[in-house]
């Protein structure tokens, strides 16, 4: 049985220079970038300290053990086995979406994204050439969901890609298997490509029902790619490593045809790591991640609802991401600028996401509860006035 997964003390966070640990000064609690406070998983690190030693320090092989080991991993936590043939590396997710959106759209072509959403999707869509389409997500309000309709109705009126955020970041929502079935067979309906970024995917907790796109049928298989990393959930961002993964002849031909260059740009020690991360060795370290993870997105809960009566909050299915609507406090369309001026805890802004997060902020719990109880309280005291005593009214934005 492993130990539970703990953040580190943050004197020791503090002597990281990541960026999550350099943007702001010393004495702000930084709870925005998607970085997490653990430790690495114990075989990553045994990984990487074997690389460095012998000085496996070169470019990446023509071939390696990544796709198979993703498969495998794929398999045991999603029950999906994709075909290690269908799959190519490069450095990042970012970098998978471009690369795949420039082969699949015209310049010019329209690619539908779902707000509130990762804020590079909008600038993903025009590095590859594309216009952004905007079909926000529906709140029913006791979940996020994607308004099929209105993507059926933007691909009817001539838009040719749909930009899938699976889970989706920054609300943690697990789309429905009937959802991506739907999905899948508007799009082919409609000779549309989708694109899955997977990203958050191992991060989905255990009874949420996560399915990967490419999973989801026959339909999804023809018109779907996914791009798929081990960098959120093992904390890896800085080392560059993702996989593109195509599941029909048409669409892994489009990843074959791709130049070598992209492949090239894997990080060797990214590579390395993210082999390690997908061992069924590590499927231990990541199960006690999730159960600290689902222990914080609990306390946050709790700690926003006795100190923010205001802030409404949705636990997330996925993720240490959680997106948090704080428009009944008053403090504006921007109210992250406040929580950092006043309360030196540093959220990410919600407008970022797109329109529909005004009012919003995305707060990182991949954190110690001590972190997390500390954030909520300074924002509790900026609540009652006693960080400023400043009113609370729309020109604090």
């Amino acid at each position: 049985m492993t130990a539970d997964v703990v953040a580190l003390p943050l004197a020791e966070l503090r002597q990281r220079t990541s960026e999550k640990w350099r943007e702001y000064p010393e004495g702000v609690l930084p709870l925005f970038v998607a970085e997490t406070d653990f430790a690495l998983a114990p075989e990553i690190t045994k990984a990487l300290e074997r690389a460095v030693r012998v000085g496996d320090t070169g470019y990446i092989a023509s071939r390696t053990p990544l796709a198979t080991a993703y498969s495998a991993f794929a398999e045991r936590r999603f029950g999906w086995a994709p075909d290690p043939a269908g799959m190519r590396s490069t450095a990042d997710v970012s970098m998978g979406i471009v690369e795949i959106l420039r082969r699949t759209i015209a310049p010019g072509e329209r690619v539908i994204v779902n707000p509130p959403v990762y804020p590079p999707f909008f600038e993903l869509v025009e590095e590859a050439g594309g216009v952004v389409e905007r079909v926000p997500l529906r709140d029913t309000g006791e979940a996020w969901q994607i308004d099929l309709d209105a993507i059926e109705g933007a691909l009817a009126a001539g838009a040719k890609a749909v930009l899938l955020c699976n889970p989706h970041n920054p609300t943690g929502t697990v789309h429905s298997a009937t959802t991506l079935r739907a999905l899948a067979e508007i799009a082919a309906a409609h000779g549309a490509t989708v694109v899955s970024d997977e990203i958050h995917a191992p991060l989905a907790q255990p009874d949420a029902g996560y399915m990967p796109f490419l999973a989801a049928g026959d339909a999804a298989r023809e018109v779907g790619y996914a791009v798929v990393s081990a960098s959120k959930a093992f904390n890896l961002a800085g080392l560059k490593c993702a996989l593109m993964v195509a599941a029909s002849d048409r669409t892994r031909r489009v990843l074959r045809e791709m130049p070598v260059e992209v492949e090239w740009r894997t990080g060797q020690f990214g590579l390395i790591a993210a082999v390690a991360a997908f061992a069924p060795e590590s499927d231990a370290w990541l199960d006690a991640l999730l159960r600290t993870l689902d222990e914080n997105r609990r306390l946050l809960g709790a700690l926003l609802a006795e100190q923010l009566p205001g802030a409404r909050y949705r636990m997330p299915d996925a993720g240490y991401l959680a997106w948090i609507d704080l428009t009944d406090l008053g403090w504006g369309p921007n109210p992250a600028r406040r929580i950092l001026r006043e309360a030196e805890v540093a959220l990410h802004f919600g407008p970022a996401f797109g329109a529909e997060g005004a009012g919003h902020v995305r707060l990182n719990f991949g954190t110690s509860p001590e972190i997390i109880t500390e954030a909520v309280a300074r924002m509790g005291a900026l609540r009652v006035g006693s960080l400023t005593g400043h009113p609370t009214s729309e020109a604090e934005a």
